[in-house]
């Protein structure tokens, strides 16, 4: 049976961007871009003294390619973004030997939530396919309505 591995975040951008060009590599070959930032997301909650509390949890998000050109051109600190990923873990030995791990966010697709000056956007544009707009019917001319007089004196209108 297979699994699920999906994740659904909205939250605001930690830092700018990171922006790398990879040479070769197991993702994918020469001129691979990848953006690197964190992402905050946070939740308000009243504690049994009533106090409102608030707890922030800092994401890891990894975006590649199209993705990754999307962020170095609008994800800004503090941008407010909806991410759709999944987790990934990745291991490395450092310098002094010890095995280290990070799990990141690596992005399917994603939205801006809000435009670069910060303010809130009034409808998310989502970053997949640039949207056709259908072309817009020109506005016909009125007809000046007509009225047909018949032989007999008397007009072909109902009323």
């Amino acid at each position: 049976m297979a699994g699920l591995n999906k994740v659904m975040l909205i939250g605001n951008a930690g830092r700018d961007p990171d922006v790398h060009y990879h040479e070769n590599g197991a993702e994918g070959g020469a001129g691979l871009k990848s953006a690197t930032f964190t992402l905050a997301t946070s939740e308000r909650y009243r504690d049994r003294n009533g106090e409102i509390r608030e707890n922030t949890e800092w994401h890891n998000i990894v975006a590649w390619r199209n993705n990754a050109d999307i962020c170095e051109k609008y994800v800004r600190k503090g941008t407010q973004v909806y991410i759709e990923g999944r987790l990934r873990t990745r291991s490395w030995t450092d310098a002094n030997g010890v095995k280290k791990y990070q799990t990141e966010i690596e992005v399917q697709n994603m939205m801006l939530l809000s435009r670069r000056d910060g303010e809130n956007a009034a409808a998310p544009q989502p970053f997949q396919q640039p949207r056709q707009t259908p072309p817009q019917p020109q506005p016909q001319p009125e007809q000046p309505a007509v009225a047909v007089a018949v032989a007999d004196g008397t007009d072909d209108l109902p009323f």
